[in-house]
């Protein structure tokens, strides 16, 4: 009778932690195809971003120098959901992703079109843009490229009409290898080119504003810009 009661309870034992491997992997699975279908909505909202993009930079080829936009370009908004959104599915699928690499391909292209695009605006109409091309490395030899995004990213906010174009280092880009060979870039970690020049290693955010003192009056305008929106608004 004891033993019929031991191997009665040792099956529900079982049956119980069945229950539990089952409940475990059922809501692991979910987890996991509902961050799947997460980064699908963020792919496809990419995919979207950039043809939009390539629209405008056909319309913005028209626009003239005393527009409204002649100091700042139109997609740099774009441009800037784009980062975020790409850091979000790199930290999701991690660096080596096929997908994650096809769109930051397709995303270093834009930015290099919009760079040129920001040049050749600066030429046609005499201004100074704004401008810092940052190179990283995802290759474990970058010891302070995250925080060097941070730094950044912090400054990408505050400063409505900096331009920053951000590369992967090892991408593999004809683009980005021209780049590379335009400013004969050694591999040292992070680089920043400002006025065209490469600055290597870390750089705090008061060194590079040091580096562009066009920064003081643009953060002036942004901050006059915001104070603006906010009274209209109320």
């Amino acid at each position: 009778m004891q033993q019929h009661l031991s191997t009665k309870k040792y099956i529900i034992l079982f049956f119980i932690t069945l229950g539990i491997f089952a409940v475990i992997f059922l809501l692991s699975d979910y987890l996991y195809n509902k961050r799947i279908a997460q980064v699908k909505a963020i792919e496809d909202n990419i995919g979207k971003n950039i043809l939009e993009s390539e629209i405008q930079y056909a319309l913005l080829s028209d626009v003239s120098c005393d527009s409204d936009q002649s100091g700042n370009s139109l997609l740099i908004n774009e441009i800037n959901k784009l980062t975020d959104r790409l850091a979000y599915m790199e930290e999701q699928r991690g660096a080596e992703d096929t997908e994650v690499i096809n769109l930051k391909k397709y995303y270093s292209l834009l930015q290099v079109k919009d760079y040129l695009l920001l040049r050749e605006r600066a030429k046609q109409c005499g201004e100074k843009p704004l401008s810092i091309i940052y190179f990283y490395s995802n290759s474990g030899n970058c010891d302070d490229c995250k925080k060097m995004g941070y730094v950044l990213t912090s400054m990408r906010k505050d400063y409505d009409t900096l331009h920053i174009y951000s590369f992967d280092y090892n991408l593999g880009l004809s683009a980005i290898e021209t780049l590379k060979s335009i400013y004969k870039l050694e591999d040292k970690f992070p680089v920043l080119i400002i006025n065209r020049k490469p600055y290597y290693g870390f750089k705090t955010r008061e060194e590079i504003e040091a580096l562009i003192p066009e920064l003081s009056s643009a953060h002036a305008t942004s901050t006059k810009q915001s104070a603006t929106r906010a009274t209209s608004t109320n």
